[in-house]
């Protein structure tokens, strides 16, 4: 095997992995608000709006092998991930929740699972941003 198809290879993996994540992240959040019936915050929305598109987005990038997947689906999960962070900044009382954009309807600090003591919803979301952001950051190491 030469280089340039272990490359190749390792790119095919790492996008599959970043598209796991992105569809389990997707999936997830269909399945709390629609199956158990949750509703989310804006802030959840927020980041909704984020993943959604990544599914397919690097559905697409899977398929064709497209090594300049870094630069259109980062945006997406640094925004994501922004608003991650803000959410979990809010739900463990760092940031009051009078900064959160949650003034009417649900509440960004609801506490609908808790895991563990700490896995929320809050928290998976954080952790499928980051997880894809760092794949994208190996898929840019590779790609050079």
């Amino acid at each position: 095997m030469n280089q340039t198809q272990t490359c190749s290879n390792t790119l095919f993996t790492l996008l599959f992995f970043a598209w796991i994540v992105s569809m389990v992240a997707t999936l997830g959040s269909l399945f709390f608000s629609e199956i158990m019936m949750f509703p989310p915050c804006v802030m959840c929305w927020y980041q909704r709006i984020c993943m959604y598109p990544l599914s397919v987005i690097l559905l697409v990038a899977l398929f064709s092998n497209d090594k300049n997947v870094f630069k259109y689906a980062m945006p997406l999960v640094l925004i994501g991930l922004f608003f991650a962070i803000y959410h979990n900044l809010l739900y463990f009382g760092i940031v009051p929740e009078t900064l959160a954009p949650c003034s009417q309807g649900v509440s960004c600090t609801s506490d609908y699972i808790n895991w563990f003591g700490f896995v929320t919803i809050q928290f998976l979301s954080l952790v499928a941003f980051a997880l894809i952001f760092v794949i994208l950051l190996l898929i840019k190491r590779k790609a050079l």
